[in-house]
């Protein structure tokens, strides 16, 4: 089995003067290594016919239930911002994906639900991205893992 060769970041940016701190060398590593991931999810993703976005949401309304959840919520659990999730409900609920209904009592509330459309992709989707995931990992041992998740943890609890 080769072992892929680790190569610093100065080395991937071709940088050729110091970082001006090791906090500065973190911050843009885990900015690259974060790109690289998502890029590796994104073209993953593209030839199921979904987004990243809309992979996240199908996930979120299928732990909410049945009862479903408003836009609000729904933006506020999402990994990652999307500037207009309006927008993005509208083209999933275009796909077939979701399902949004008014509110009896109140019609300002609109509960958003999965389809059996949506949740048969993400049973579709399941095993393969848990591959990928394993694959963008692969030979790291869980206590490895484990510690990056406490760092990374850590990190978010300090930036707010």
């Amino acid at each position: 089995m080769i072992t892929p060769k680790k190569t610093s970041l100065a080395e991937v940016l071709h940088q050729t003067k110091p970082f001006a701190g090791v906090e500065q060398e973190a911050y843009l590593s885990i900015l690259r290594t974060a790109s690289q991931l998502s890029h590796s999810a994104d073209v993953f993703l593209k030839g199921h016919g979904v987004t990243q976005p809309q992979y996240n949401v199908l996930r979120i309304l299928r732990g909410a239930g049945s009862e479903g959840l408003c836009r609000n919520q729904i933006a506020e659990r999402l990994v990652t911002a999307v500037p207009d999730v309006s927008r993005l409900l509208d083209r999933m609920e275009d796909a077939g994906w979701i399902r949004r209904e008014r509110g009896q009592q109140d019609r300002r509330q609109v509960s958003t639900t999965i389809t059996e459309a949506g949740l048969k992709l993400l049973k579709t989707l399941d095993a393969p991205v848990n591959r990928m995931h394993g694959a963008q990992f692969k030979g790291m041992a869980a206590e490895q893992l484990q510690q990056l998740l406490e760092i990374l943890t850590e990190v978010r609890s300090r930036t707010g």
